[in-house]
């Protein structure tokens, strides 16, 4: 590989697909099971954290002190109704013109990673038919530090074989453009420009990027 190739790195949940609604509604049971409510605001929280620290949160918002049995067993609960809901997942769910600018990115042969934390990210890419695009993925599987620690992005370069400054991250939490910006790399950011300000740039979705601004990231 080329050493000065440009490498694109995306997230998964909030960029490509939106499975953050299905993350909610596992944790929203669980916290009706231990008898309190999960709102959606406090679900804002958990963007972009490991399964780990979301159950910390939850239980610390619900009052709830566990055995380390118990907390086991809670996670591993979660995770089965969370594939429970994503199991009917197809290409529905893709988030506004994600395909397009994979294709794009394809047709150059522009090399593609996912990086995220999610621990389903391949069986949701073969759900929705995106799989083939993706050269390497990086998921919760492969990683030991979470979000903004980089070693999830880092890895994915390292696997593209693309120097980190020459990778452009996808990402729509702020621990995901800390952790782009951390490895060296530009970060775009997907979703609110306030929250996300960190970015080197920011769109609201995929319809909003045009394929000369790819142009001009694939050039720089």
């Amino acid at each position: 590989m080329d050493n000065n190739s440009t490498g694109f790195i995306f997230d998964l949940d909030g960029v490509i697909v939106d499975t953050a609604k299905y993350h909610y509604l596992a944790w929203r049971k669980l916290a009706n099971e231990l008898g309190f409510e999960f709102t959606h605001e406090q679900n804002e929280l958990f963007k972009g954290v490991s399964r780990k620290r979301c159950l910390e949160i939850l239980l610390n918002i619900g009052g709830v002190t566990a055995t380390q049995q118990q907390f086991d067993t809670w996670m591993v609960e979660k995770n089965i109704d969370y594939l429970a809901y994503i199991e009917n997942m197809d290409a529905s769910e893709i988030l506004p013109d994600v395909p397009k600018v994979l294709e794009y990115l394809k047709q150059k042969k522009i090399p593609i990673a996912l990086g995220s934390a999610s621990k389903n990210a391949q069986p949701i890419l073969e759900k929705v038919n995106l799989l083939p695009y993706f050269d390497t993925i990086v998921d919760g599987n492969n990683v030991t530090k979470a979000k903004p620690d980089p070693e999830v992005f880092l890895i994915a370069a390292d696997q593209l074989g693309v120097k980190p400054n020459n990778c452009i991250v996808f990402e729509d939490a702020v621990a995901g453009i800390e952790a782009a910006n951390a490895a060296g790399m530009i970060s775009i950011g997907i979703g609110d420009a306030e929250i996300l300000n960190q970015a080197k740039y920011n769109f609201n979705d995929f319809t909003e990027i045009e394929l000369s601004f790819l142009d001009t990231l694939i050039s720089q």
